[in-house]
């Protein structure tokens, strides 16, 4: 009986070899399998905080409500910004064939010299308002198509504003927003 329960024995060794062997050779690709999902999982939250950082600064960052806000210019020279109320107008529709309105709204900020010129607009800015009201109730769909009619646009605003501010000389328009609907 001696040699029953050696061969008994053997067999099971083997077994629990085989065993722990299958378990070895199943052990390893499942801490494959973590590392590789843990080196994606790790790609992935870094490129979601990049999405929505990014997200964050082109929606949030630098959008405050402040009016005037300074800057260097080209030459150097530090420039104030003015923030302009939004102007929403229906486009005039003469000689279209559309039955239907549209409509532009338009976001506007002034490029001044120097903050004293800022004090010097805040009054007569509705005066300004009714100078960019009657234009661009005057303008249609067409005016304003390509880069080219924006140009336009932009140059007879600041000839307008110009005009209403003279003697003193704004540097330019920029626009913050433009809506045709």
């Amino acid at each position: 009986m001696a040699t029953k329960n050696d061969k008994q024995p053997e067999p099971e060794e083997p077994e629990v070899e085989g065993e722990e062997g299958q378990e070895g050779q199943e052990a390893q690709p499942k801490r494959k399998l973590p590392l590789k999902l843990m080196i994606i999982a790790a790609a992935g939250i870094v490129a979601l905080g990049g999405i929505g950082g990014g997200a964050y600064f082109f929606f949030f960052a630098g959008h405050g409500k402040a009016e005037v806000t300074t800057a260097n210019g080209p030459q150097g020279k530090p420039v104030v910004f003015l923030d302009m109320p939004d102007v929403l107008v229906n486009l005039s529709s003469t000689g279209t064939g559309s039955e239907r309105t549209q409509y532009l709204k338009v976001k506007v900020t002034l490029e001044l010299a120097d903050q004293a010129m800022s004090a010097q607009i805040q009054p007569i800015m509705p005066r300004l308002m009714d100078a960019f009201q009657t234009y661009l109730r005057e303008l249609r769909p067409i005016d304003l198509d390509g880069s080219a009619g924006l140009y336009r646009l932009k140059e007879e605003l600041t000839r307008r504003v110009n005009v209403s501010i003279a003697p003193a000389k704004i540097n330019a328009v920029l626009f913050k927003e433009i809506v045709v609907q």
